[in-house]
């Protein structure tokens, strides 16, 4: 009757328990408290019933041979409860952080590798506890493992690389999904990150999928984080330009940057020689990170110099090149008189 009472009522008592607390959780707007929520609900009353009802067989008196394997049975029930729990718990986290706006939520490959390798954890720790009740020499059992984990290294160093690369992208957050990157010769928008690979949608239409550590073995330039674009470029004016137009031309140009919205004027100068003109050079900033709005605003700026030089009769530069013959060439009639010329 103790027995059968203490498997009864403490199955009972702790079922309800569970419900009542997992319904109070599941309320909470806390993602923490929600997921401990949800881990409550996958409670089986089987696995809590044959706890208990080890629990009430050591009033029975039986022989220790039998208190021993009752004892494992019920040592492994409660070791595959807790691992359930733990294991919805760390869903539950992952899903429920997934499905926010923050920023775990445009990069979810450091969520899954902690997810995968949560469950992992508990599943071993609660299997080498199991092993140990068992009477299982754990050390040796560990010792075999670490051995065959080396020779599986060693075979899958590749997609080991590919998976720690996904880690580091998920724990540095070089790029997030939905952002614009190059490298190379590839341009495009991030749509994914897995363990293995990641998927860029590039610009001119095609997927490339290209592995993670093949990824972060290359320089990566991430428009997505741009605050301002600088810009670089020059122009030339013919030689046959006076002084006195040359130094007007720098105030000329920085009077119509500072017109053109979005820019922010860096400097003007008279850079040097050239071998067809005289070199100007022009840094500006553009305050919108748009590529857009950067080839707008130059464009602007150009058609402005081309008004303002014409104005003044300034002309732009084009390659030339002049040729001087010191004396006339003399006309070669064979091969011999090559030869004595």
């Amino acid at each position: 009757m103790i027995g059968a009472t203490t498997a009864v009522v403490g199955t009972l008592v702790t079922l309800t328990a569970l419900r009542l607390v997992g319904r109070a959780l599941e309320k909470r707007h806390l993602v923490v408290a929600r997921a401990l929520g949800a881990a409550a609900r996958q409670t089986l009353w089987w696995l809590v019933f044959v706890t208990f009802l080890a629990l009430g067989a050591q009033a029975l008196g039986l022989s220790d041979r039998a208190n021993r394997y009752i004892g494992l049975v019920g040592t492994i029930a409660v070791a595959v409860q807790v691992g359930l729990w733990a294991n919805s718990l760390v869903r539950a986290w992952t899903t429920q952080t997934l499905s926010g706006d923050g920023a775990h939520a445009h990069n979810p490959v450091i969520l899954a590798m902690m997810s995968w390798f949560a469950r992992i954890a508990v599943w071993a720790t609660l299997l080498l506890a199991a092993l140990s009740v068992a009477g299982v020499n754990i050390t040796a059992f560990v010792a075999s493992l670490g051995v065959g984990g080396v020779a599986v290294a060693l075979a899958l160093q590749n997609i080991l690389g590919d998976l720690f690369a996904s880690m580091s992208i998920g724990l540095d957050k070089p790029f997030e999904i939905g952002q614009f990157i190059t490298f190379g010769d590839v341009a495009g928008t991030i749509v994914h990150v897995g363990v293995k690979t990641t998927r860029i949608k590039a610009i001119s239409g095609e997927e490339i999928v290209i592995g993670n550590a093949e990824l972060l073995s290359h320089t990566l330039h991430n428009y997505a984080r741009m605050r301002e674009r600088r810009i670089v470029f020059g122009f030339g004016v013919t030689y046959d330009t006076d002084p006195e137009a040359m130094r007007q031309i720098p105030g000329m140009v920085r009077r119509i940057a500072e017109a053109t919205p979005d820019v922010r004027l860096d400097r003007v100068h008279f850079k040097g020689f050239g071998e067809s003109s005289l070199d100007f050079e022009v840094v500006y900033f553009v305050t919108n990170p748009d590529f857009n709005r950067y080839m707008d605003a130059q464009q602007a700026i150009n058609l402005a110099m081309m008004e303002a030089f014409a104005e003044r009769h300034i002309e732009f530069a084009f390659p030339t090149r002049t040729l001087l013959l010191p004396e006339p060439v003399a006309f070669v009639r064979s091969p011999a008189q090559i030869i004595d010329r």
